[in-house]
């Protein structure tokens, strides 16, 4: 069964012919490869592009052996350059070619040759991989399954129970086609294990690897909580007894979003305008891969919804932060007190800015106080929502908030 990808073809059609090398990232198994040689090639061919001017080489495949090398690369590719015509150049795994970046940048000034690549190492597990072609890369990132992608293989009226799945296997398209749950947490142990963890330490040459496991236990354990690495070193040393300092926690961190394990949201105060580094909140790219690693025990509704909606926020392309709304009240003594309330997200793209609240419910009149009371201290014009799980309605209270039902909000029923 095919899983359609359409945001990130559409992204790469939109792209073509602009003068720079197509560079496709993102988390291991997401299907970046499958986009590239099977969604993409197919819409180029239904688009009238004949078979011979579109160049697919799998570099991981023992038969190309022989074009690991640089420069039998190019000779191939030049032979097959056989007229003025556009030619579509896909390569996957291009890592496996040593100097591959002067490869590719020796195509910037071919007029007829359009390149994309895709690939596992180290570099293009990396944020930073756009940086080694001088400028003229053009990042495309391949999140897991959205929930509207995973609905599009799971043909069921109870969406409840499909978005119960969906937080608890996440959205590996491998694991979405999966029909048993043992299999499932199988291969998600496995392929955290063996590939993702794997990948961090030969990457960055890491010995002891049990420091850099429960670091990855505790942020596991702790989606969608303010946290920093001094905090999570004195919890290593009165918990465990570990001597791991701060700064090797950091370094951990960093490791781990190299590779788009995790994303990190910092903290900006909304009135004062200004970024506040520590503490953060940290959020994992797939919910599959988190509740692996706990052996999903941790299956908390409200912590794995506020993720969610994190990521889905993150593939339309918004940039997300944590909000605070400083505000100043009289206790009853009569004296002021300086107040901090959370905003879960600040989403922006553009001139475009909407502020966000999670929550699984809100039974009760206590309950959407707490829920609101920071969006009510906010005093702009910016678009105001609070996502709530459940069957709740869509509606627009009196303080002009968005109450926007959870599948409303994933399946963008309505536009915020």
């Amino acid at each position: 069964m095919e899983i359609k990808r359409d945001f990130y073809l559409q992204e790469l059609l939109q792209s073509r012919h602009n003068g720079m090398i197509k560079v496709i990232t993102g988390l291991r198994r997401s299907g970046k490869s499958y986009l590239l040689f099977n969604l993409f090639a197919d819409a180029l061919v239904h688009e009238g592009v004949a078979d011979n001017h579109i160049i697919k080489i799998n570099l991981e495949d023992r038969r190309n052996s022989e074009l690991r090398d640089p420069d039998n690369l190019l000779h191939h590719i030049d032979s097959l350059l056989v007229d003025d015509q556009m030619y579509y150049i896909l390569l996957d795994e291009v890592q496996m070619v040593r100097e591959f970046e002067d490869v590719l940048n020796s195509y910037l000034s071919v007029k007829n040759a359009d390149v994309y690549v895709t690939g596992s190492n180290a570099k293009f597990l990396s944020k930073d991989i756009i940086t080694e072609f001088r400028g003229r890369g053009w990042g495309v990132h391949v999140h897991p399954l959205s929930f509207e992608e995973y609905m599009s293989v799971h043909s069921t009226s109870d969406m409840t129970r499909a978005l119960m799945d969906y937080m608890q296997y996440g959205g590996l398209p491998k694991v979405a086609l999966m029909q048993d749950e043992n299999e499932k947490k199988t291969y998600l142990q496995d392929l955290l294990l063996h590939t993702y963890l794997r990948d961090i330490k030969e990457r960055n040459g890491i010995l002891l690897d049990s420091d850099l496991e429960e670091l990855i236990d505790v942020i596991a354990s702790n989606i969608g909580s303010l946290t920093n690495p001094l905090k999570i070193q004195n919890t290593f040393k009165s918990v465990k007894q570990s001597s791991i300092t701060q700064d090797t926690i950091k370094k951990y961190l960093d490791y781990m979003q190299d590779v788009f394990l995790i994303e990190k949201a910092v903290r900006y105060d909304i009135k004062g305008r200004k970024y506040i580094d520590t503490p953060a909140k940290y959020y994992f790219e797939d919910l599959g891969l988190r509740n692996a690693r706990l052996n999903f025990r941790q299956i908390e509704q409200t912590h794995l919804m506020e993720n969610l909606i994190y990521n889905e926020l993150r593939l339309r392309g918004y940039s997300v932060d944590v909000g605070q709304v400083t505000m100043y009240i009289r206790n009853e003594e009569g004296k002021t007190e300086r107040k901090q309330l959370e905003v879960d997200f600040v989403s922006n793209k553009g001139y475009d800015r909407v502020y966000i609240q999670s929550a699984l419910n809100l039974d009760g009149d206590s309950k959407e106080e707490q829920e609101l009371a920071s969006l009510r201290h906010i005093n702009d014009n910016f678009q105001k929502v609070v996502i709530v799980g459940g069957m709740q309605p869509t509606y627009r209270n009196n303080d002009g908030i968005l109450v926007l039902n959870i599948f409303d909000f994933l399946q963008n029923k309505v536009t915020i």
